[in-house]
This record gives structure tokens, C-alpha cells and sequence, in this order.
């Protein structure tokens, strides 16, 4: 498989000593059309890569916020198919690293195949299934590195050692750790469980390793940044397209919520 943006990516961070800033933001929220220009206020803002979520109707991973967010998005019309269309849309005007975030069912429902060869002419780097056991992965992982995207895995506390081998077997781009057992959502401090696990995913993987889950604040962000190749921010974002979602304002405030949180991420 050819080198993906996502690699290209780590590689730069990596010259330039710092880690990735990678928000999330559900796709189609407030409206499919603005999404593009949502994601160009994260670019402006700092953004290196974007977690693009498909909206779900049983999104178990998430918190409230992303939960209200999929809610929006779904009221509004967005289908993974949808996801796609914006995906070809932001391409036209950015060449950001855009990772697919999606649960498995609607994945299934579109077909596996098609999926990865859509998203590939979409302009799509790789895709997290949330909810794909890595221990059944092998088939879609195949497909996928086929059409030459990335597959990105979770990684917890609580996996074993056999958990962690397979995530780094079946992951590339990057390896995604979840910095706490639960749903996404705002926190008041960093996990104390985020630093074993970087030190254990270490020894499974030379893969870039980003950390997300509860990381919503500036210092939580620097902390991360210390600790890790990319930092994951979701909901602290979410919750700001949320607030203005009915307003002119709303792209200048992502992108200035963006860049305060990129802000915080510091030179190794």
C-alpha cells in the first residue's frame, strides 16, 4: 500500500518534534452543506488531521454531546453515503487528512467493498470502525489496505496483551488510545490510565500513537502532547458547533476554539 496523507502526516509532525492535533467533528452537523467550511476553520485553526464521524443512531462510544450531534446530523439528512459527497466537497479545497469515523452497522449496510473503493475516490485516508472487534478485522482490513486506506484501531486501559498485539498487527496510520474506560465526553483531568497505556502500545507498535477520550482543555492537551504522537480532541468542539450552530459566527468560533486548543501543544 502507497504511503497515505495520514502517514505523510506523522512523518512532518515527527521532523518537527511535536504532536498531531486531530479533532473530531460529526459530519452533517448542523447541516451537511456546512460541514466543509466547518472543517476549513479547524485547518485554519491548526487542525492537522480530521476525524470525519458518520452520525450513527446507537453511537455507544459516545457521550452526550456527540450523541446530540449525530442526532442533528441524521435529522438533517446525512447518510454515509452523504459523508462521502462532503468528503469529495473538502477535497476540492484542502488536502487535510481526513480519517472516516464510522460504526460498523452502517459500514455493512453500504457494503465493505464499495465502501472502500468509494471512500478512496472520495478523497478519504483510512477508516476507525468503532465497533469491529480487532479479532474479526482481518477480512475488512484486508479490503480496506486493498483500496489503500489506513485502518485505525482502539486501544483501552483495560485491553490485554493479546488486544494490543492484534491493534498493532491490523492498525496502520496511526493507533488510536482511548485514555479512559466509558464514552467520549468532557473531563476535568487527563486519566492517570493514558501514560501505561502509551508505554504498553510502545512495545507493541512503531506506529504514531494518538490519545483521545475526555481530552477537552488546553492543558489537558499539552499534557497529551507530551505524552503521545497525535492528541484527539471531540467533544470540547462538538459542544462548541453545538452552541452556534444557528449563528453567522459559528466557523470564526471553531476556528478560534481550534486554535486555542492547538495552541497548548508544545515541542519535544
Amino acid at each position: 500500500m502507497s504511503q497515505t496523507r495520514i502517514a505523510r502526516l506523522f512523518e512532518r509532525t515527527r521532523a518537527e518534534r511535536r504532536a498531531a492535533f486531530i479533532p473530531y467533528l460529526t459530519a452533517g452537523d448542523p447541516a451537511p452543506g456546512r460541514t466543509p467550511a466547518l472543517v476549513e476553520a479547524m485547518e485554519r485553526g491548526g487542525a492537522d488531521l480530521i476525524e470525519l464521524g458518520v452520525p450513527f443512531s446507537d453511537p455507544l462510544a459516545d457521550g452526550p454531546v456527540i450523541q446530540r450531534a449525530a442526532m442533528r446530523a441524521l435529522d438533517a439528512g446525512t447518510t454515509l453515503a452523504g459523508v462521502l459527497d462532503i468528503a469529495r466537497q473538502i477535497r476540492t479545497r484542502s488536502e487535510i487528512p481526513l480519517l472516516l469515523f464510522t460504526y460498523l452497522n452502517p459500514v455493512l449496510r453500504y457494503g465493505v467493498e464499495k465502501l472502500a473503493a468509494d471512500a478512496k475516490s472520495a478523497g478519504i485516508d483510512g477508516c476507525l470502525l468503532t465497533d469491529l472487534s480487532v479479532e474479526e478485522a482481518e477480512r475488512i482490513v484486508s479490503v480496506m489496505h486493498a483500496s489503500g486506506l489506513d485502518t485505525v484501531f482502539l486501544a483501552a486501559p483495560t485491553s490485554t496483551a493479546r488486544r494490543l498485539e492484534l491493534v498493532a498487527r491490523y492498525s496502520s496510520g496511526f493507533v488510536y488510545l482511548v485514555s479512559r474506560t466509558g464514552v467520549t465526553g468532557e473531563r476535568d483531568s487527563l486519566s492517570s490510565s493514558a501514560a501505561p497505556l502509551v508505554d504498553s502500545m510502545r512495545k507493541a507498535t512503531k506506529l504514531p500513537l494518538a490519545v483521545g477520550f475526555g481530552i477537552s482543555t488546553p492543558a489537558q492537551v499539552e499534557a497529551v502532547s507530551r505524552l503521545a504522537d497525535g492528541v484527539v480532541v471531540g467533544s470540547a468542539l462538538v459542544r462548541v458547533i453545538e452552541q452556534s450552530a444557528g449563528s453567522a459566527s459559528l466557523e470564526a468560533n471553531l476556528e478560534s476554539a481550534t486554535r486555542e486548543l492547538r495552541s497548548a501543544i508544545r515541542a519535544k
